[in-house]
């Protein structure tokens, strides 16, 4: 066949998707830019007022301080459940899996308004510390920085669980079963062999875990409060209440860079086709 013509028949069959990718992501993309730099008093002005203000530095603090406590317990939550899946035999591993799949088909905003009537100063959590005597007074977990947690670290669970579950499933339990053949102990078996056989799919979890955390919007609205005002917060912020469009692009950019560079600096452990399965 000829070369040309082959090359041609390529970029026929990718002409449609190229096509949609442009329309519905870089034409968007590039007016999201371009807005970022029209405003009035000069093209600069929404950047030098989104990285020069002490108060939108406390918010892109809180952002990635925020991000990066949910991927942590994230992954603390995910690795022990993952390594029980490959344990556990057919019934109970598809019920776990259930568990962990069935909240992905419920609605985040459902999901966490669930949480506020269960953090709530009178919902169960608090009554049940009561009853059992672990406090006198029921604890303040919803609009601080406690209730953003526990519903973002359960909205995101499930993208921690798969990906380390998907390298645990891969390693030859040959190799588990000969390191404790050699003497070695449980401790000494995990720390040796087992964690650094998983740490792609861990690196992999945090990457996808963090980048989701990052852009949260709906969880940090509603669990948190003053103390927890996200960056995704603040555009809301600037598109419904000052309505002031340059800054909101600014700030969108900002938090697209941040993104890019979180994906360039792990691309260098985990490969980006990884992330995208797992998106799937």
């Amino acid at each position: 066949m000829n070369p040309a013509f082959s090359r041609f028949g390529t970029f026929a069959l990718l002409a449609p998707a190229l096509f949609v990718v442009a329309l519905a992501f870089v034409v968007p993309l590039a007016r999201l830019v371009n807005m970022s730099f029209a405003a009035k008093a000069g093209p600069w002005v929404a950047y030098a007022q989104i990285l020069g203000d002490d108060v939108y530095a406390r918010v892109f603090v809180n952002t990635f301080v925020i991000a990066v406590v949910v991927t942590l317990v994230a992954l603390f939550i995910a690795f022990p459940v993952a390594l029980a899946l490959t344990r556990l035999g057919s019934p109970w591993r598809g019920i776990v899996f259930a568990s962990i799949l069935l909240p992905l088909w419920i609605s985040v905003l459902v999901r966490t308004f669930s949480w506020m009537l269960v953090l709530e100063r009178n919902g169960p959590v608090n009554r049940l510390l009561v009853a059992t005597g672990l406090v006198d007074q029921p604890l303040a977990l919803l609009f601080n920085h406690t209730g953003v947690l526990i519903g973002m670290v359960h909205v995101l669970l499930p993208y921690s669980v798969l990906p380390i579950y998907a390298a645990l499933v891969r390693i030859d339990p040959a190799l588990l079963r000969a390191s404790e053949g050699l003497g070695a102990g449980a401790t000494t078996t995990f720390i040796r062999v087992l964690l650094p056989l998983s740490l792609r799919g861990v690196a992999t979890a945090a990457t996808f875990t963090f980048l989701l955390a990052l852009g949260f919007f709906v969880t940090p609205m509603l669990l948190g409060g003053p103390s927890s005002v996200t960056l995704s917060m603040l555009i809301d912020n600037f598109v419904s209440d000052r309505l002031d469009w340059p800054l909101a692009a600014a700030a969108a950019v900002v938090l697209l860079v941040a993104a890019l560079l979180v994906v360039a600096v792990a691309s260098r452990f985990v490969r980006v086709s990884a992330l995208v399965r797992v998106h799937r």
